[in-house]
């Protein structure tokens, strides 16, 4: 790991931010599975973010594997076949993350995580990970957040094995210190990693109306691939999933299905379907503008999110692997859901696709290719349905490899 001394001077729009982030959120998280047990691992606080993600309570974390043996819940292998993604694409490209606080064990879990799934080495003494501390002096500890990172790197690692990987660990939590984390994944660091044209972020807040202004400043960046958690709130939106800058990854339930298939998704290789997960953040922006290329009826005159969707749910969760415990003081291998899965996960699939256009906005591209996505058109998020065509739980629909992440 690197520690890497970031210079306030390149974050100018501070003191914008820490004046406008005391505006207090709109959105509320809900339990989104009655049929399994979940904690959410970061609890909403006024003033700061929260992380997406929801770690399964009723399923123990498992402390180590035979040798040969897989995880339980979903891991790369799954991901790859559920998504058609091209195996060895990626390579050179940079996927960062931003996450905040500091994971203590991010690259030797990461490690462990690839080696079980047979991926390539990614570390520091290869170039492939750096952990980057944004103002350059190492965050406290939280195990909440350690485990969301946990979950960011492992993720993307899913879904783009051969891409670099850069976790960004802001101060805190706090959306002034989470925007400066973005301006440092945004700009690279000289003799570190480059600026990154993929970035993740599993988090948010609820919307309020001075979020379009922030906008201008962090994420009015043409040629970058912003993605962010629509969040787990069961229809509600959440900022910056929201920011007509962004692509808003809402999320999904991914099973496999005996038997013929139905709908608009029939064709689909080995049977994988897809259904809108009831948690996943999604509807109207009651302040951001509709971009050019939304031309959804569901919110004529605003923002609709999401964009598209992913894997989500904790009902078919992700596995992850970290020796950092979590709030629940567990250890291993742990099985996760929340949309804090589906933003990695996506940008991973951004890097795949390669590089935005210097002068594009890569959050229009899914609605440019929408035959590259798979429809969804069953479940319900809040009061938002998943229908054929576009719709506000799952956009564009979920991936069919990743033509749909490029022009």
């Amino acid at each position: 790991m690197r520690p890497v001394r970031i210079l306030r001077l390149l974050l100018g729009a501070l003191p914008l931010v820490a004046a406008l982030a005391f505006v207090p959120g709109t959105g509320h998280a809900q339990p989104p599975d009655p049929a399994v047990t979940t904690q959410q691992v970061c609890v909403p606080k006024p003033g700061r973010a929260a992380c997406q993600s929801l770690l399964r309570t009723d399923l123990p974390a498992v402390r180590s594997l035979t040798p040969g043996a897989l995880p339980p819940g979903y891991g790369p292998p799954h991901i790859r076949s559920a998504y058609q993604l091209p195996f060895g694409a990626g390579r050179g490209r940079t996927v960062a993350i931003v996450s905040a606080f500091h994971y203590p064990t991010a690259e030797a879990d990461l490690a462990e995580y690839r080696r079980t799934y047979g991926l390539p080495p990614c570390t520091t003494a290869n170039g492939c990970f750096d952990q980057v501390y944004a103002t350059g002096s190492q965050p406290p500890f939280d195990s909440s957040w350690a485990l969301e990172s946990a979950i960011d790197i492992d993720a993307v690692s899913a879904s783009c094995p051969a891409c670099n990987i850069v976790l960004v660990e802001a101060a805190s939590n706090t959306i002034g210190d989470l925007l400066n984390a973005v301006t440092v994944a945004r700009m690279g660091v000289p003799n570190v990693f480059p600026p990154a044209k993929f970035i993740s972020m599993s988090w948010g807040d609820g919307e309020n109306n001075l979020q379009p202004i922030i906008d201008q400043t962090y994420f009015n960046h043409p040629g970058i691939a912003f993605v962010a958690s629509s969040g787990n709130t069961g229809g509600v939106t959440q900022w910056p999933a929201a920011s007509q800058y962004i692509t808003s990854a809402g999320g999904t339930v991914l099973n496999q299905i005996p038997g013929p298939i139905q709908g608009p998704q029939r064709n689909r290789p080995r049977n994988w379907f897809e259904s809108a997960w009831s948690g996943t953040g999604c509807g109207c922006s009651p302040f951001q503008p509709k971009p050019a290329w939304q031309t959804d009826a569901i919110c004529p005159g605003s923002r609709t999110s999401a964009d598209v969707a992913a894997l989500a749910s904790p009902s078919t969760p992700l596995a992850v692997y970290t020796t950092t415990p979590t709030p629940t003081m567990e250890t291993g291998w742990l099985q996760v859901g929340g949309t804090s899965v589906a933003a990695p996960l996506v940008a991973g699939m951004y890097a795949l696709a390669g590089n935005p256009g210097p002068n594009d906005r890569p959050n229009s591209y899914p609605y440019a290719n929408r035959r590259a996505f798979w429809d969804i058109n069953v479940g319900t998020a809040g009061a938002f349905s998943a229908t054929l065509g576009y719709d506000a739980p799952t956009g564009v629909g979920s991936p069919r490899g990743v033509r749909g992440f490029r022009r």
